[in-house]
């Protein structure tokens, strides 16, 4: 199998990253919003404009689209696990902060990472890699130093099944992370979640959890059951991000 380059996968995503944030060119801070298994839903597009709206840039990276994946085939095929799984998706995250960070527009000392389920699992996996092997994260150079600038997560409702490298690794990489984990997820329940980030926190990982309780996706306009909309949830999830930003942004955890 042909393994992309960082800079290859990077040309590949940039077509399909919605940008957003204040129309001038200062170097800010910046926020990468990773989808769930149900790709780039509307819900991302709120959290990016309340990240714009506190003066940040947000960048919703779609990993179907450049693969030419319908939601439908990620539906079948990546929410089951047969393809796509964090460690290969991984590689999306390292090329798109490698992009990002190359703006003229962005501080690249200020990146956060932002992952719901899915995405979660693929930026919590990304943490546990242990050097720069060829094939790490499905690239022919992956540079862990991109990750190891990262100066924040933003972990919503993650998949953290059996499968998941955190239940197993250590991060090597330990920013501020804020963890969502929502009570009645049908995907991971919330004990293993509560698990994964007592472990996590026993590393060092500056953390802070929020128990939401609601379903998985509960912050997802349309989402069909067992999963179900909680506008009010929303509203605090949506309170808990722009407070998490702004004490990244004003380096509060430095």
């Amino acid at each position: 199998m042909t393994l992309d380059t960082v800079s290859a996968r990077w040309e590949r995503l940039k077509p399909h990253i919605q940008v957003f944030g204040p129309d001038d060119s200062c170097p800010r801070p910046a926020v990468l919003l990773f989808h769930g298994c149900g790709g780039v839903r509307e819900h991302m597009t709120r959290y990016a404009v309340l990240a714009a709206d506190i003066g940040w840039r947000a960048f919703v990276v779609d990993s179907f689209a450049h693969r030419g994946w319908s939601r439908l085939y990620a539906m079948c095929m990546v929410c089951t696990g047969l393809r796509m799984r964090g460690g290969q998706r991984a590689g999306d995250i390292l090329a798109a902060l490698r992009g990002v960070a190359q703006r003229a527009d962005v501080d690249a000392s200020s990146i956060v990472l932002a992952g719901w389920s899915h995405g979660s699992w693929s930026i919590m996996d990304l943490m546990t890699f242990e050097d720069d092997r060829k094939g790490l994260a499905g690239l022919a150079d992956p540079d862990m130093a991109l990750r190891d600038r990262v100066a924040g997560l933003f972990l919503v409702y993650p998949f953290v099944g059996s499968i998941v490298r955190t239940r197993r690794k250590p991060w090597r990489h330990r920013p501020p992370t804020f963890g969502l984990i929502a009570a009645r997820d049908h995907i991971s329940s919330a004990a293993q979640a509560r698990a994964v980030y007592a472990s996590l926190a026993r590393q060092d990982v500056p953390l802070e959890t929020w128990v939401a309780q609601g379903s998985h996706a509960f912050d997802e306009p349309g989402a069909t059951a067992p999963m179900t909309f909680d506008p009010d949830l929303t509203r605090q999830a949506e309170a808990h991000w722009t407070r998490f930003l702004t004490r990244i942004g004003r380096k509060e955890f430095v």
